[in-house]
């Protein structure tokens, strides 16, 4: 046994170039596992609308439910994960059922499985819908939960000596996730537009969503592969959990005495005064006025997700020749994560120290309300590029009129919208000459103009997401800092679910017209939170921790014990935090 330790432990600590071998597989494994995602995210609104066959409305709904979800399920990973069985486990047990979901939507692509009659459309689309559902069910459990665990996992790999290669490590970690993002929306449209098929030739979306199903499964794969490396830690708790507890005995704590006999407390969830220490509720105040914060902002990411759908939408109505190449429509999301690579260390070393040096002060709150106001010109320039393809577009009837375009080869042509029930009626127009069949010119509209609102949407996705996720962090207690994390992908969550809300009740007759209200919705929230930063004070969670750290509220023996643990878990904090920044 003590050799098979002995053996264990030379294996663990294997480095190569001072680095531990085994980040090596994470780090492939979150390229794979981001182009996978990525991948699959870039061609499923398009999937929607034309292989299944819905509308723009709802294939946009149930495009942000399963965005919605995504950003839901992180919460469940990290419960499971701290208390429960640990983040190894986690990432394997959930990797798997990812996989799977990859694998039964790439199924539920192939057309020819219900098409018994060969005549190129399923004779059965429920059964190709209800596939895909299932399907994105488990992947968005899957990336959903392991998304909290891996960063943290790769950092848990380092000894207390590679404080520099573990920095480095996240910097890294950052280029595949954004590596990942890139490669896979730009190559997945590609294959989309091929077409495949055993019977008759339909667009690939089979191959589409196979591919990064194939990509799952090879990060499944290799994090495997490095199993008997990692330094694999046991689950410690999950401070989630104790800060809801907390709350909940508060609430029930004030319920119970809520008559007037007893004296008020200065503050409501000083009622669990009685059951916990005052350095833990003092944390749940800090991370409470983080999270008031966090109210307006879902609306941010309601407008911000929905270049992968509505703008996606906007595209396939828009010309995408560039020159001898054709650009797919869901290729246009590329443009997102080359100009974050762009603008990050623009805004880091060039804006930022000149605004700086210029005297003004361009606070975390003030960059986060300019980085709303540039998500809400972002959809002003979208409805003007809507407008100017309506433009464009030819007029179709409505669903009870039919449209004729006659062309009189001899002398005139005209359009006559009538009923399907009408007669034909031409007047005095002689019917016995030569007519021909006109195809409708594609659109002249250049997918180019949407370059400016995807740079508006970018910059204020800099500015207000990587700021965000800063201020959070400079804002809460050294152990609450996941918590924080949590409520800022629940913000995801709820934007998303406000996407679905609206284009489901809006029903406005003009998509310009749709535009147009989100833009407002978000210039009204962004008047709004800029009053709420106005009167929020800034604070030093370290030197309110240090406060309550000297009182007689903890046990002696246990302060030396809590002040370390908080030195130690502030810097790895510090490190998984960077890796928030990115497209997570």
């Amino acid at each position: 046994t003590l050799t098979i330790l002995s053996l264990l432990a030379r294996v663990q600590s294997a480095e190569c170039c001072g680095y531990p071998v085994s980040i090596f597989f994470i780090v492939v494994n979150e390229f794979c596992e981001r182009f996978s995602y990525y991948g699959m995210r870039a061609v499923l609104v398009l999937y929607f609308r034309y292989f299944l066959r819905w509308d723009d409305d709802l294939a946009t709904s149930i495009y942000h439910a399963f965005v919605a979800l995504c950003y839901l399920t992180p919460i469940l990973g990290a419960i499971v994960a701290d208390s429960w069985l640990g983040k190894f486990k986690t990432i394997i047990y959930l990797s798997i059922v990812y996989a799977i979901g990859q694998i039964v939507m790439a199924v539920s692509a192939i057309n020819d499985i219900t098409d018994a009659n060969r005549d190129g459309t399923p004779d059965n689309m429920a059964v190709h819908v209800t596939l895909a559902m299932i399907g994105l069910i488990l992947i968005a459990f899957g990336t959903g939960g392991i998304k909290p665990c891996v960063s943290a996992f790769g950092g848990d790999q380092f000894a207390d000596h590679q404080t520099r290669q573990r920095s480095t490590f996240f910097s890294v970690f950052y280029l595949c996730i954004n590596a990942g993002s890139l490669l896979s929306t730009l190559i997945t449209p590609i294959l989309r537009g091929q077409e495949c098929g055993i019977h008759t030739q339909q667009k690939c979306y089979p191959l589409a969503f196979g591919v990064p199903a194939a990509l799952m499964v090879v990060s499944l794969i290799v994090f495997i592969a490095g199993s008997g490396m990692y330094i694999k830690a046991a689950p410690q708790g999950n401070i989630m959990l104790d800060v809801c507890n907390c709350i909940g005995f508060a609430i029930k704590n004030r319920f119970r005495h809520r008559s007037k006999r007893y004296p008020k407390r200065e503050h409501w969830l000083d009622w669990a005064n009685e059951k916990y220490n005052k350095l833990l509720i003092a944390q749940i105040k800090m991370v409470l006025k983080v999270l008031f914060l966090y109210i307006p902002l879902p609306m941010f990411w309601t407008l911000f997700d929905q270049k992968g759908s509505r703008w996606t939408f906007q595209a396939t109505t828009m010309d995408g020749t560039f020159g001898t190449l054709i650009l797919q429509p869901d290729q246009m999301q590329t443009v997102n994560p080359i100009l974050i690579l762009t603008l990050v260390p623009i805004m880091d070393r060039v804006v930022y120290p000149l605004i700086r040096k210029c005297g003004f002060n361009f606070s975390p709150l003030k960059r986060m309300t300019v980085g709303m106001f540039l998500a809400a010109m972002a959809f002003v320039s979208a409805a003007l590029v809507q407008i100017q393809i309506d433009k464009t577009l030819p007029v179709f009837p409505s669903s009870t009129e039919s449209q004729l375009k006659i062309v009189n080869m001899a002398s005139s042509q005209m359009e006559v919208t009538i009923s399907p029930h009408d007669p034909i009626v031409l007047g005095s127009m002689q019917v016995h000459t030569s007519f021909e069949v006109e195809d409708i010119k594609p659109n002249t509209v250049h997918m180019a103009l949407q370059i400016p609102q995807y740079f508006l949407i970018t910059a204020g996705e800099v500015v207000f997401s990587v700021t965000g996720l800063e201020f959070s962090y400079s804002q809460a207690p050294s152990n609450m800092k996941a918590v924080l994390q949590a409520g800022w992908l629940f913000t995801v969550a709820v934007g998303n679910f406000i996407v679905l809300i609206v284009a489901e009740l809006a029903k406005l007759p003009d998509q310009w017209a749709e535009y147009v209200l989100f833009a407002s919705l978000l210039v009204a929230v962004c008047i709004i939170f800029s009053i709420m930063a106005y009167f929020y004070t800034y604070i030093n969670p370290a030197e309110i921790e240090a406060q309550f750290m000297q009182g007689d509220e903890i046990d002696p023996e246990d302060k030396e014990k809590k002040a370390i643990e908080l030195k130690s878990k502030d810097f790895v904090q510090q490190q998984n935090e960077q890796v928030g920044k990115t497209k997570m």
